[in-house]
C-alpha cells in the first residue's frame, strides 16, 4: 500500500523479502560462517575468561586491601599497648624507688619507728607485684598483636601477588585477541593458573 510516496510493509512482505534474500545469501554465509567460526569461538572464549579473571582478581585486589588495613590496626594496638606497658614499668620503677629509701630510712630511723617504715615497705613490694604483672601482660598482648599484624601482612603480600599475576593474564589475553597467537592464549592461561594458586595460598594464610 503507498500514499503520498511512501511505501508500507506487511508483515508478509518483510517475510518474502526476507526468504529471497536469505535464499540468495544462504551458501556466502555459511562459508563466511565456516571459515571464521573457530575463530570466533577463540574470542568468545578468550573474553569469557577475561571477565572471569577480572571478576577473580577484583575479589584478590579487596581481599589484599581489607588485610593491608586489618595489618595496620594490629600494628597500631601493639603500638598503644607497648605504651601502656612502658608507663607501668615507669609506674613500678617509681615504687620501687620509694621502697628503696622507705628501706634506707627503716634502717636509719628509731626503733620504734622501724615499724611503719616496714609497713611501707611490704606495701610497696605488693603494689609493685601487682603493677609487673599487668606490665608483663601488656607486653604479651602487644608481642600478640605484633604477630597478628605480620600474618595479615604476609596473607597482604600473597593477595597482592595473586592480583598482579591475574592482570598479568587479562594483558596476555588482550595481546592474544589482537595478535591471534595461540602460545599467548596458553600464557595467559598459565599465568592465570599461578595466580589462582597463590590467591589459593592466601586464602589457607600459606
Amino acid at each position: 500500500m503507498s500514499s503520498g510516496g511512501f511505501h508500507v510493509h506487511g508483515p508478509h512482505d518483510h517475510a518474502v523479502e526476507h526468504a529471497t534474500q536469505g535464499h540468495g545469501d544462504h551458501s556466502d554465509h555459511a562459508a563466511e560462517h565456516g571459515n571464521e567460526g573457530g575463530g570466533i569461538s577463540s574470542m568468545n572464549k578468550i573474553a569469557m575468561f577475561t571477565a572471569i579473571v577480572a571478576t577473580v582478581g577484583a575479589i584478590f585486589s579487596y581481599m589484599g586491601g581489607a588485610t593491608q588495613a586489618n595489618a595496620g590496626l594490629l600494628k597500631n594496638d601493639a603500638a598503644i599497648k607497648k605504651t601502656e606497658a612502658s608507663n607501668q614499668w615507669n609506674y613500678f620503677q617509681s615504687k620501687s624507688t620509694k621502697q628503696s629509701l622507705a628501706e634506707l630510712a627503716r634502717d636509719l630511723a628509731p626503733e620504734d619507728r622501724k615499724a611503719g617504715y616496714q609497713t611501707k615497705i611490704q606495701r610497696y613490694e605488693t603494689e609493685k607485684n601487682e603493677i609487673k604483672v599487668v606490665a608483663e601482660k601488656l607486653e604479651a598482648d602487644a608481642h600478640e598483636f605484633d604477630r597478628q599484624s605480620e600474618v595479615q601482612m604476609h596473607q597482604h603480600h600473597r593477595w597482592a601477588q595473586a592480583t598482579t599475576a591475574l592482570q598479568v593474564a587479562i594483558a596476555l589475553a588482550a595481546i592474544a585477541l589482537l595478535t591471534k597467537k595461540k602460545w599467548l592464549e596458553y600464557g595467559m592461561y598459565g599465568v592465570a593458573a599461578v595466580g589462582l594458586g597463590v590467591g589459593v595460598a592466601a586464602a589457607l594464610h600459606i
